[in-house]
C-alpha cells in the first residue's frame, strides 16, 4: 500500500495546531497528523500529514493559504520493510568504553567493552544521534577521571540507553523517566533485555515530577537529553535534585543554543566541566557547586 506525506511550515504553535486540526477534516482523511517545532531559532513549526490515498492537493493548497503556511510538499514514500532497514542501517556504535548494538549484531560485541543491547525496532536513542553519542562520551570521560556516582537519574530517557550505561558502570540504583508512556515501555523492555531490571527503575514523569524520583534525590548524576527549551525550564529543578558536587549531562542542544543553556545553569549553581560538539549538537557536562 502506498503512503503519501504532505508537509508544510508556518510561524507559531497556535497557527500550526489550527492547521493540523483542519487537516483532519480533509477527504481522503490523513492516517495521522503531526506538529513539530523546528529547533533552529526560526520560530517555524512543521505540520505534516500521512495518507494511504493520494491527498487532495487543491484542498491542501486552500488550507495553506487560509492559515498562512507555505505550499504543501506532497511526496509518495516507497514501500520499505522498516525493521529490516533499521537492522541494515544501524551499525553498532562505540562511545569510549560503551558498545551499543542491536541483536542482529550480537556476534560483533568486542571483548572488554560495556555492551548495551537496543533492539533495532526501537531506534530512538540508539547512540547514532549526536546527542546520545555525546552523552555516552561525557559519561565515559567522567568514569575515566575516576568519578563514581552512587545515585543516577535519566530524565527523558527514551530507550534508557544512558540509564543502562550508568547502571553497567556503577552497582547503584538508577531512575529512568520519560513523559511518554510508550517510551517508558520501550525503556523497560530494553532494561529487561540487558538484565538490568533490578538496577534500573523506569517511570512515567514530566521532569522530576514523580514520588519515586523525589524520594531518590539528591542525585550524583542526572542525564537530560531532551531539547533546549525544556532544559532551560528544568534548570531550577535540576539544582534542587542534583547533590552538591554532583553532575548533570545535558544534550538535545543545537550548537548556537549552548551558551544560553550554560548561562541559565550557571545562574542555578552549575559550572561547565566539559562540552563537546558532534555535528549540529552540543553535549554539556556540568558540575554543581559543592
Amino acid at each position: 500500500m502506498p503512503t503519501f506525506t504532505a508537509l508544510t511550515t508556518l510561524t507559531g504553535k497556535a497557527a500550526a495546531d489550527a492547521l493540523a486540526e483542519a487537516m483532519e477534516r480533509l477527504t481522503p482523511e490523513p492516517t495521522g497528523v503531526g506538529v513539530f517545532e523546528i529547533e533552529d531559532g526560526s520560530g517555524l513549526w512543521e505540520v505534516g500529514g500521512y495518507f494511504t490515498e493520494t491527498p487532495d492537493a487543491a484542498g491542501l493548497a486552500l488550507l495553506a493559504a487560509m492559515h498562512g503556511a507555505r505550499d504543501f510538499v506532497i511526496s509518495e514514500l516507497p514501500e520499505v520493510d522498516w525493521v529490516a532497514k533499521v537492522k541494515r542501517d544501524l551499525a553498532p556504535v562505540e562511545a569510549g568504553r560503551f558498545f551499543v548494538y542491536g541483536s542482529h549484531d550480537a556476534d560483533k560485541v568486542p571483548q572488554g567493552k560495556v555492551a548495551l543491547l537496543i533492539e533495532a525496532a526501537m531506534a530512538f536513542g540508539t547512540g547514532h544521534h549526536g546527542t546520545t553519542l555525546g552523552c555516552l562520551r561525557a559519561l565515559d570521560r567522567l568514569a575515566e577521571a575516576g568519578v563514581v556516582c552512587g545515585n543516577v537519574a535519566d530524565i527523558g530517557c527514551g530507550t534508557a540507553v544512558l540509564a543502562m550505561a550508568a547502571a553497567a558502570l556503577w552497582p547503584n540504583p538508577v531512575m529512568a523517566s520519560d513523559i511518554d508512556a510508550v517510551a517508558v515501555e520501550v525503556a523497560s523492555a530494553n532494561v529487561a533485555a540487558n538484565g538490568l531490571q533490578e538496577r534500573v527503575r523506569c517511570v512515567e514523569a514530566a521532569g522530576f515530577d514523580h514520588p519515586e524520583l523525589k524520594a531518590a534525590a539528591p542525585f550524583d548524576l542526572v542525564f537530560a537529553n531532551i531539547l533546549k527549551g525544556p532544559l532551560v525550564a528544568l534548570a531550577p529543578d535540576m539544582a534542587t535534585h542534583v547533590a552538591p558536587g554532583g553532575y548533570a549531562i545535558l544534550s538535545g542542544i543545537l550548537n548556537p543554543q549552548a551558551d544560553e543553556v550554560v548561562a541559565t545553569y550557571a545562574e542555578n549553581g552549575f559550572i561547565v566541566r566539559d562540552r563537546e560538539e558532534i555535528g549540529d549538537w552540543t553535549t554539556l557536562c556540568l558540575r554543581k557547586a559543592a
